[in-house]
């Protein structure tokens, strides 16, 4: 099956909605503690009705008629008994710069880097490769995200702070299977034999 990348940034967030697990590698250039570790990230799409869209533009001064959409993340320790924490989460909505919706600005509640309201810029290349640009008050940050299959994707990203700190991680990211998908395949399996 060939891979269709996704071009737009609600069918980034469509393409992306569900449970990953993250393995990430993190390179401090300044020995700062290793964060290289396992989690996973749950990501939801949020359609334009949904009021956080409506706070998050507001909290920008963006007119929420502009959004087309965006997603919700959360992040959360690797471990089937936890539940996602709120305090690692944020809201991102896609303000697309003309109809494409290739490239635009993402309105976020809250930054990666710096847990402060943050407006980035994003585009697609024609390869389907996202790369995301971000100015925060005392760092810039850039990531580059794209699927290697439908269930597999890879995130790159560099940190640069002002006092010239440098930060590189690499996440590998595959889809973890729901239980209700894993009963389905079961039966599906069983119905063949």
């Amino acid at each position: 099956m060939l891979l269709i990348p996704p071009l737009t940034m609600m069918d980034f967030f469509r393409k992306s909605e569900g449970v990953w697990f993250t393995q990430r590698t993190v390179h401090h250039f300044d020995a700062v503690t290793d964060e290289s570790g396992e989690s996973q990230l749950h990501v939801q799409v949020v359609e334009p009705p949904d009021p956080r869209i409506q706070s998050v533009c507001e909290a920008q001064n963006v007119d929420p008629g502009l959004a087309r959409g965006g997603a919700s993340f959360m992040w959360q320790a690797h471990a089937r008994d936890r539940t996602p924490n709120p305090d690692q989460a944020a809201v991102l909505v896609d303000i697309p710069d003309d109809e494409t919706g290739r490239s635009g600005k993402l309105l976020r509640n809250q930054g990666y880097v710096e847990k402060i309201p943050v407006v980035s810029r994003y585009w697609f290349g024609q390869d389907g490769i996202l790369t995301i640009d971000t100015d925060y008050e005392n760092n810039q940050g850039q990531e580059r995200c794209w699927f290697i299959t439908d269930d597999f994707r890879v995130r790159v990203s560099t940190v640069r702070m002002m006092n010239g700190v440098y930060l590189m991680t690499y996440c590998s990211e595959r889809r973890c299977v729901s239980d209700a998908d894993l009963a389905a395949m079961i039966q599906q399996n069983l119905a063949r034999a």
